[in-house]
């Protein structure tokens, strides 16, 4: 059971977008309790949150000093690193992650989104078809896709995403269109997920 501050941090970051209120709570969370993983998880995602990547990358290491098994902040992890271009550090991260819990979903995701920032099509794609089937493995597909030669495939996969559920989904689909240099079509969907929440 984590110190109370960390639900109330939880609950007015991802609910209320009040995220300087949100960082507060996992500070006082982190008096309460210093040495509790959860709360160093918090905490360092709500400093990534602001693009503190090197202190969310510190914090996350000690969170996983707490509890080494915690495949969920391996991804994490690997997630700040990537956003760091320490994409060698970011793929062992990932690969623990994996490693702990392979059927896991987003892990494999995860490492396809490095190797879109390595420009590896190949791995990308290999990286995405083992995600789990299912939204994830979408828009891994459509990312590791983008990068690729064959535009038909890319223009198939977006459209997949397009056709399922774009409302849950907003974010990932601006990524894609990130990826196809389409500035006007991203910022469409990230103010679609800003609005979806």
């Amino acid at each position: 059971i984590f110190p109370a501050p960390c639900a109330r941090g939880f609950l007015l970051q991802s609910v209320d977008f009040k995220w300087r209120e949100a960082e507060g709570e996992f500070r006082r969370a982190l008096e309460l309790a210093p040495n509790d993983g959860a709360a160093k998880n918090l905490l360092a995602d709500q400093l990534a949150i602001f693009g503190k990547l090197e202190e969310a990358i510190a914090l996350e290491r000690q969170a996983l000093a707490a509890d080494p098994l915690a495949h969920n902040w391996y991804a994490y992890l690997a997630y700040y690193l990537s956003l760091a271009n320490r994409l060698d550090e970011a793929e062992q991260a990932i690969h623990k992650a994996i490693e702990l819990q392979p059927l896991a979903q987003f892990h494999h995701g995860t490492l396809a989104g490095i190797e879109v920032q390595r420009g590896n099509a190949q791995a990308a794609l290999a990286a995405a078809q083992q995600e789990m089937p299912g939204r994830a493995r979408d828009a891994a597909l459509a990312l590791a896709l983008q990068i690729g030669g064959d535009r038909s495939a890319a223009d198939a996969a977006l459209k997949t995403m397009l056709d399922n559920d774009t409302k849950t989904q907003a974010y990932e689909v601006a990524e894609v269109y990130a990826l196809r240099n389409d500035v006007a079509a991203t910022f469409e969907w990230l103010d679609r997920a800003l609005n979806n929440r």
